[in-house]
């Protein structure tokens, strides 16, 4: 088996750019409710944010050679995924291989590991998003592939798909279906800014979303 494919097609930079708009809820929710990766993966901070193809990475637990592999061969806008069977208790990443992303324009680190030195890696910008935070050690001894399908978050994710990563989570996009999903979070975005505006203006939720017979057939009581 070939460890390393470092050949597979990239979304283009506008594309990244317009999508990177829209939240990871939006974009969930518009592309119909799919995409979501598990609820535990979250930013060591609520304000780091990122979009960008994935370079997808499959480590032991317990075990960041690969990582240290795939920073190698990543490019300048790539999101790296690390997989690493949900292990919580390693350090799989810290500040020294942040720095070596932040040097390399890496948009941002993803795993479902455990991660360490956050305030260091708050303080240097790199967004990183991960399934715990732990101050363990790791090892440096199983080959594994990297720019391979991987099964990451309930979801099959291929390199090249892009993530958009925010305060809520995170969510993979085919490349393939970029165009249609940011047309669909658009105007998602524009019926619920027209909502937001109802409300304000006095409609009530029964109202605007069109609850009334929706309530009367289920059989609800209001007190007179």
């Amino acid at each position: 088996m070939i460890h390393v494919k470092t050949k597979f097609e990239r979304p283009t930079a506008d594309v990244v750019e317009r999508l990177a708009a829209f939240s990871s809820a939006t974009i969930h929710e518009a592309q119909g409710r799919k995409g979501a990766l598990s609820s535990k993966i979250k930013p060591i901070s609520r304000a780091m944010s990122f979009c960008g193809p994935a370079v997808t990475v499959r480590c032991a637990p317990q075990d960041n050679l690969m990582l240290q592999v795939a920073i190698h061969y990543a490019q300048r806008g790539d999101v790296v995924l690390v997989g690493a069977g949900e292990f919580e208790e390693a350090g799989t990443f810290g500040d020294v291989l942040g720095n070596a992303m932040s040097a390399k324009g890496i948009a941002a680190m993803v795993t479902d590991s455990g991660v360490r030195d956050t305030q260091d890696l708050i303080d240097l910008g790199l967004p990183v998003f991960s399934g715990s935070i732990s101050i363990k050690g790791t090892v440096k001894e199983t080959l594994g592939p990297i720019n391979h399908p991987l099964v990451f978050g309930d979801e099959v994710i291929y390199p090249g798909d892009i993530l958009r990563g925010d305060a809520d989570g995170v969510v993979v996009v085919r490349r393939e279906e970029a165009e249609e999903v940011i047309a669909l979070s658009q105007a998602r975005d524009d019926a619920e800014r027209d909502l937001i505006k109802a409300y304000h203006e006095g409609g009530t939720t029964i109202e605007l979303c069109k609850l009334t017979e929706v309530l009367k057939a289920k059989g609800l009581l209001v007190e007179d």
